[in-house]
């Protein structure tokens, strides 16, 4: 139990259903769906769909999802790829001409096509109830009369106030600036788009006026995308994959998303005692950010669409995470993870619903970097993501970027299973953070006895781009033996991510919900 003379946040409790998610307005509107006889499927495409709105900077109609269901009565958790693939015309060899090295986050090649309403529109006719009609109300509604912008999207939106450019900056800028909190963002263009989707499914958004404003507005800015490549944008159906962390199965989607990065770091933490020492000290800092060198650098090596790589097993393979984790010195940091690891190598929304039947949604939705590619289309204002800078330009490499092809992807939904029965969709936000967030999220749980709010709570650590990134919740003493044992570290500008939950109690027929306090969201039951 929490120390209630201690700043702190309540698990919430409830029978009929749970949202948990990074907007109250968001939450509100998932339990809504739920009250008005629709399933967490509807509740969860109700309440993303808003969060584009109430949090523009980081999602919207121009980007992606990833969906993990879980359905009573189904053998397996059904898992749906909603990311979009590159235009036809993309080429690497040509950016590799223009001198280019990489995809540049804010160009116009960084642009993929938006997979999540195909998604979205899939997702409703297989398994909801109410229809996108209903599930797009909301919005529609919000997106006329505005919405109040929150302090943490505030924060946010104030830090990107530069890359809308052209009419973006029109769109979601207020005055040529971020909104304050407390002050409406509105976008009625939008809602147009959201009538058009409510009337005529996914080909009021892939076919049409707006589709012809978005393949205008890309060409225009000098992309290869055409009205085809929108036309024939879909989603899959995948299998997912799994691994155990001491006896709790980690459910993830398999690549292009980076699932398997989680699975393959918690095979490498498998080898260490964690347990045994201080959950908030420099010994479990320091061996989560030396795996996550380590599986990060796998990730790099072999993650792409899954048409392209064959690599998928030796990442979750036990002797895979046996060799790297013997590369982990426990008193001093990995200098060059890439160079070590070549024994071994041969060869940020998000949205959980539980329904009364105990149906789970686990569901990630985004446009990558805040405000995406900063580019939008002329009419509509549909901002596009720039998924596209998940490529590589290295020439042979499975994630080269090529047209028709799903970049390498961040945004992990998770699930977790004991003895079969799912007890938790849950979900980490924070770009590249996102499997060391899975696995810092369940070896709280597992190894710590931690609630899942707690979990939550605990202050994070990450390493990233050469740096060691510890929130102010660890001690000045910590910091300084994490230092003596050769990393860089440094306290970031804003928290590490974000996180929600939902815990199914079978055994007392409650919902524990647990929701981000570095967040503006909640957690809302009925």
């Amino acid at each position: 139990m929490r120390d209630f003379q201690q700043p702190g946040r309540s698990t919430v409790f409830s029978t009929n259903g749970m949202c948990a998610t990074s907007h109250p307005l968001a939450a509100k509107v998932s339990i809504q769906m739920l009250e008005a006889g629709g399933n967490a499927v509807d509740a969860a495409i109700a309440g993303a769909i808003l969060l584009g709105l109430c949090e523009p900077q980081m999602t919207g109609i121009g980007g992606d999802c990833f969906v993990l269901l879980d359905k009573p009565g189904e053998a397996d958790v059904i898992a749906l790829n909603g990311s979009g693939r590159a235009p036809k015309g993309l080429s690497a060899a040509n950016m590799r001409d223009n001198k280019l090295t990489n995809v540049p986050i804010d160009s116009v090649e960084a642009v993929t096509l938006p997979g999540a309403i195909d998604a979205f529109c899939r997702l409703s006719r297989d398994h909801g109830k109410l229809g996108m009609k209903a599930l797009l109300a909301p919005s529609i509604y919000y997106a006329e009369v505005g919405v109040p912008v929150s302090p943490r999207t505030s924060f946010d939106w104030a830090l990107a106030a530069n890359t809308p450019k052209g009419v973006a900056v029109d769109y979601y800028l207020l005055g040529g600036k971020a909104p304050k909190p407390g002050q409406l963002f509105r976008s009625p263009q939008q809602a147009e788009v959201l009538r058009r989707i409510a009337e005529f499914g996914r080909a009021g958004f892939y076919e049409g006026e707006v589709a012809e404003d978005m393949v205008a507005s890309l060409q225009a800015a000098g992309g290869t995308h055409t009205l085809e490549d929108f036309a024939e944008t879909f989603c899959e159906y995948t299998t997912p994959i799994t691994g155990f962390y001491k006896g709790t199965e980690l459910v993830e989607h398999p690549p292009n998303g980076q699932g398997a990065t989680a699975i393959l770091m918690n095979n490498i933490l498998g080898h260490f005692d964690l347990a045994s020492v201080a959950p908030l000290g420099s010994t479990r800092a320091h061996i989560e950010a030396e795996a996550t060198k380590l599986a990060y650098d796998a990730r790099n090596r072999f993650l792409a669409d899954l048409d392209f790589t064959t690599c998928t097993e030796h990442m979750l393979a036990p002797e895979t995470a046996r060799k790297l984790a013997a590369l982990i010195d426990p008193k001093k940091a990995m200098a060059n993870p890439h160079k070590l690891s070549e024994q071994v190598h041969k060869d940020t929304v998000y949205i959980t619903v539980v329904d009364k039947d105990l149906m789970s949604v686990s569901l990630i939705y985004s446009i990558f970097h805040s405000f995406g590619s900063g580019i939008a289309s002329n009419k509509f204002g549909v901002l596009f993501q720039n998924r596209g800078c998940g490529f590589t330009l290295d020439e042979g490499h499975p994630n080269e970027a090529a047209g028709g092809k799903r970049p390498m992807h961040t945004i992990i939904p998770g699930i977790l299973r004991q003895d079969g029965d799912v007890v938790m969709p849950f979900g980490v936000m924070g770009g590249a953070y996102q499997p060391a967030g899975h696995s810092r999220f369940l070896t709280n749980i597992v190894d710590f006895d931690m609630h899942p709010q707690a979990a939550i709570d605990a202050p994070r650590s990450f390493f990233d781009a050469g740096e060691l990134r510890v929130e102010r919740g660890y001690s000045d003493m910590v910091r300084q033996e994490l230092s003596d044992l050769g990393h860089t570290v440094v306290t970031p500008d804003g928290p590490i991510g974000g996180a929600q939950a939902i815990f199914i109690d079978r055994a007392n027929g409650v919902l524990h919900g647990a929701s981000d306090p570095r967040k503006d969201g909640c957690a809302l039951g009925y």
